[in-house]
């Protein structure tokens, strides 16, 4: 023990894994945080072995795919495991978020940890786009077409971001090289991210089901109790993610990205990954391209934006009902922009995506902030009345 506190970086991983307090009464829901951090472990040790193999090179990008797939021993293993690997960590991150909506982990004294969490789920949107581009199949090339070229709404300067973007005039060779680099350096500045999202986290403690204080509840040193649940946790991922790239490692894929980039054969429905899916669906949601990229945008800016919109005196809405209603419905809402994002741009996709989008929205910017006023209102008349009777 007195060999640990005389070294430092013992010392913080003492204080960190070992003895860290943290709410006796936090389920299994709060695994996901663990389990985004082996995500990305898995993505940065994959992803530097598949760079040793990689040709950034749009004559040779999708054979070198090819060949690490058929000539480079197990190969096909890790480039399965980056591939699904990127769905799993977006799955994984997106409940980590659910969860903390749920439970009010944006609210005082955590908006700096939820601050940062939105901003490292911007840069792995950058990251994974960019590494969707890489294997240079019809859908990654399309892709990059599209995506980048909404650049172009932006007033006055947006075509030269454009052409910046392409390092040309069109997606090309220096395209392809600058996503290749930003892929390969964007996920070292994650890591220095989420190190401090965990140092925040820690600094301010840990929040709970019960949405109170952590002074007011009971606490347990982080080892062994809650080590054994994020190493159960742990094996159960790992076992579907094994199950996911050795029975199933193209279910979540798309076949279009097994042909070589043709700039002159367009596919016949354009859609980015499953992850990607209802942002898509908020981004064609309005016909104008300025206003579905900032609608786009808008989307994740509102969640960096939650905790200075309204405040409330309980956080979880375990014991809100009407506010867990909501969010039940809002769930529900994700899921539906998820599913409207890989349908055709036709009637009646067009109006249920507006539909879905408007809701998404409200209930950020109106039900939200109501609910908390309607809330504050009743309980300041019990208070009275409660006062009344003493």
């Amino acid at each position: 023990m007195r060999f640990i506190k005389k070294n430092p970086l013992l010392n913080i991983a003492y204080n960190s894994g070992v003895v860290y307090p943290v709410p006796a009464s936090i389920s299994y829901l709060w695994n996901f945080g663990s389990l985004s951090l082996v995500c990305l472990v898995i993505q940065i040790i994959t992803g530097i072995f598949l760079a040793m193999h990689f040709a950034a090179n749009t004559d040779i990008a999708f054979l070198s795919v090819e060949h690490i797939m058929r000539d480079i021993n197990y190969g096909w293993l890790i480039r399965y495991f980056h591939a699904n690997g990127a769905s799993m960590f977006f799955l994984v991150v997106y409940v980590h978020i659910f969860r903390g909506l749920y439970y009010g982990s944006y609210l005082y004294p955590r908006q700096p940890v939820w601050s940062i969490g939105v901003v490292i789920l911007l840069l792995m949107i950058g990251t994974a786009f960019m590494g969707y581009v890489l294997p240079w199949g019809q859908m990654s090339f399309w892709a990059a077409t599209v995506i980048t070229n909404l650049a172009s709404a932006i007033p006055v300067i947006g075509l030269d971001v454009v052409y910046w973007l392409w390092g040309g005039f069109s997606v090309d060779n220096a395209t392809l090289n600058r996503f290749f680099s930003f892929h390969y350096l964007l996920p070292f500045i994650l890591v220095g991210l989420v190190a401090v999202h965990i140092f925040l986290l820690h600094e301010d403690g840990s929040n709970n089901p019960l949405g109170l204080d952590i002074v007011k509840v009971d606490k347990a040193p982080f080892a062994p109790y809650f080590t054994i649940k994020d190493v159960f946790g742990i094996v159960v991922f790992l076992v579907l993610f094994c199950f996911l790239v050795f029975f199933e490692p193209n279910l979540l894929g798309h076949p279009d990205n097994y042909i070589p980039a043709n700039p002159l054969v367009t596919p016949a429905h354009i859609v980015p990954e499953w992850y990607f899916l209802p942002f898509y669906a908020i981004l064609r949601s309005i016909p104008n391209k300025l206003g579905g990229v900032i609608l786009l945008l808008s989307a994740i800016f509102v969640l960096l934006l939650l905790p200075f919109i309204f405040k409330q005196s309980v956080r979880s809405s375990q014991f809100r009902p009407f506010c867990s209603l909501m969010f039940w419905f809002f769930l529900s809402d994700c899921f539906l922009l998820g599913w409207l994002g890989g349908q055709p741009v036709e009637v009646p996709y067009i109006l249920a995506g507006q539909l879905c989008t408007l809701f998404y929205f409200v209930y950020f910017l109106v039900i939200l902030p109501l609910i908390s006023k309607i809330e504050y209102l009743m309980s300041g008349m019990k208070n009275r009345k409660y006062n009344e009777c003493i």
